[in-house]
């Protein structure tokens, strides 16, 4: 049984990727006779999956919780005849502001969600992976620079991006794909909302944000091209550019500029 495993699937890019890979199923594509949809909440989980013509095994899991691996462990194990074809690594969020008025627990769930989960799925899935299989993990353009106020996100997203690259390499003989996936900011989740927590905001102008369908649409026909760094629209490719161009101190100062003109 051919299986799509995607991570964060009840909200935002999580969905959108479990529509697109839908997708390019029914073109033949892909081959999946199954998603494993894995979030906390159960009530979305089952929604998206009504919406899906694919069979859906949903998976409530908290992945920052301790028991998280274990519960993916015994899901893999019970499992019978698996092949995983794709890893989406679309779970996380972010918290917006200075770094010291940010609770500390937030700040480290962030980075055992953003980090920790992430290498833990697509560790515990590689064994259940073989030539042609794909792994995308859902970085951010912010993977390219420190970025102040946005502070230990950013650093979380730069992690993945270097994990991300460096597994694939190690991968490549097994001819198993990773591609990290770095979009400028989606005007259609929930990240914003959720990560100014109800704060003072310091990000409110969002020229060009692209849309979450269309960043998964790009993402995975650029995964399909065997590319490693996806930077699905064109904010996030400029970004890129003018990070390998600029030291990231100016590029710092021009993001507490851009943070602060629109405060």
């Amino acid at each position: 049984m051919n299986i799509a495993i995607i991570t964060g699937a009840s909200s935002g890019l999580g969905r959108a990727y479990a529509r697109e890979l839908e997708a390019l199923a029914k073109q033949n594509r892909t081959p999946l006779d199954a998603f494993w949809l894995i979030a906390r909440r159960r009530d979305r989980l089952e929604e998206l999956a009504r919406a899906l013509d694919t069979p859906c095994r949903i998976i409530v899991c908290d992945l920052t919780a301790p028991e998280a691996r274990a519960q993916l462990e015994n899901e893999l194990a019970a499992a019978k005849d698996i092949e995983i074809r794709w890893v989406i690594a679309a779970a996380g969020f972010g918290r917006i502001g200075v770094t010291q008025e940010i609770p500390l627990t937030d700040t480290l769930r962030m980075v055992d969600l953003n980090c920790r989960a992430a290498v833990m799925v697509t560790e515990l899935a590689i064994p259940f992976m073989s030539a042609g299989s794909h792994i995308l993990l859902v970085a951010s353009t912010a993977a390219f620079q420190p970025i102040p106020y946005l502070n230990v996100y950013a650093a979380t997203k730069a992690f993945l991006l270097r994990y991300g690259r460096a597994r694939g390499m190690e991968l490549r003989p097994q001819r198993i794909h990773v591609t990290t996936v770095c979009p400028y900011w989606i005007r259609d989740t929930e990240f914003l909302q959720k990560a100014e927590n109800g704060q003072h905001r310091f990000f409110t102008w969002l020229p060009f944000a692209a849309n979450a369908q269309e960043t998964a649409a790009r993402s995975l026909a650029a995964a399909e091209h065997g590319i490693r760094v996806s930077t699905p629209d064109v904010m996030s490719f400029l970004h890129r550019i003018l990070c390998t161009i600029l030291p990231h101190s100016i590029m710092m100062r021009l993001a507490i500029f851009y943070a602060k003109i629109r405060h």
